[in-house]
């Protein structure tokens, strides 16, 4: 089975690239983040074409997730479970689904904006109830896992320059703690290969031409339980979506599995 997932910065924007890299990478399982549209403005059509179902939570702004497949969606979980709310909602940033016998939670975890900002707060929290909320799955036999973008960059490798990062969000010890915790549940990061230069960055800004310069952030995670992480045989950042026109400014993080 593989299993992907992506920050697609807009999937109206992304969508002919959407569509064409599921049809030329064999995936099976996509999990989705930023999707920028409604529930009812995904394009599930476009995705039932090729032989995907959805499963999706989002609210037309700049959040939204999805779980995409093509070898079963059942017993979806639509946000997260006890999460917080910001500015009187919870956002549409968690959702879950069984495809194939494979758990698999599709996160966009807040972005914290600045260290002292309520925001920051809230991603503290967020990431607290995420926790509770994979608690089962993650100690469960049958595989799990959680991924999508984080917002945080594990350790100072996962940055392009640490100093260029001080006194910023993603890479704090409070922002590493929560993740720490998060992996003390029996999960474990998987860490894919880079197809070029020596680190797995998956997150290049548009500005100051950070993408040919390699200034990169690996923020876009896989976390997955023993029955996950022993069945991983590959691993990979899917680089070359990250060029060209009309690009998303993260790139796919894919996984092979042998069940």
């Amino acid at each position: 089975m593989r299993i992907a997932t992506w920050n697609v910065n807009s999937i109206t924007a992304r969508l002919p690239r959407l569509l064409a890299w599921l049809e030329s990478s064999g995936t099976d399982v996509l999990c989705l983040q930023e999707t920028k549209c409604t529930e009812e403005q995904f394009p599930r059509q476009q995705l039932r074409e090729l032989g995907y179902e959805a499963a999706v939570n989002a609210d037309g702004r700049w959040n939204g997730v999805a779980v995409v497949s093509r070898v079963g969606l059942d017993a979806v979980t639509s946000g997260l479970p006890g999460g917080p709310d910001y500015d009187g909602a919870q956002e549409p940033r968690a959702i879950a689904a069984t495809c194939d016998g494979v758990r698999v939670w599709s996160v966009y975890v807040p972005n914290g904006r600045e260290v002292d900002h309520a925001h920051f707060a809230y991603k503290l929290k967020w990431l607290e109830a995420l926790g509770a909320a994979v608690t089962g799955d993650a100690a469960a036999e049958r595989p799990f896992a959680v991924l999508g973008d984080f917002n945080i960059a594990p350790t100072d490798d996962d940055v392009w320059d640490r100093s260029a990062f001080e006194g910023l969000t993603h890479v704090t010890p409070a922002e590493r703690a929560a993740l720490e915790a998060l992996r003390g549940l029996g999960l474990t990061d998987v860490v894919p290969r880079p197809l070029k230069y020596d680190h797995p960055y998956t997150y290049w800004d548009y500005r100051q031409l950070c993408f040919p310069k390699n200034r990169g952030m690996r923020i876009d995670l896989v976390y997955g339980n023993e029955s996950f992480a022993g069945a991983v045989k590959d691993g990979y950042v899917d680089r070359e979506e990250r060029k060209g026109k009309g690009a998303s400014d993260h790139a796919p993080v894919v996984v092979d599995l042998e069940l």
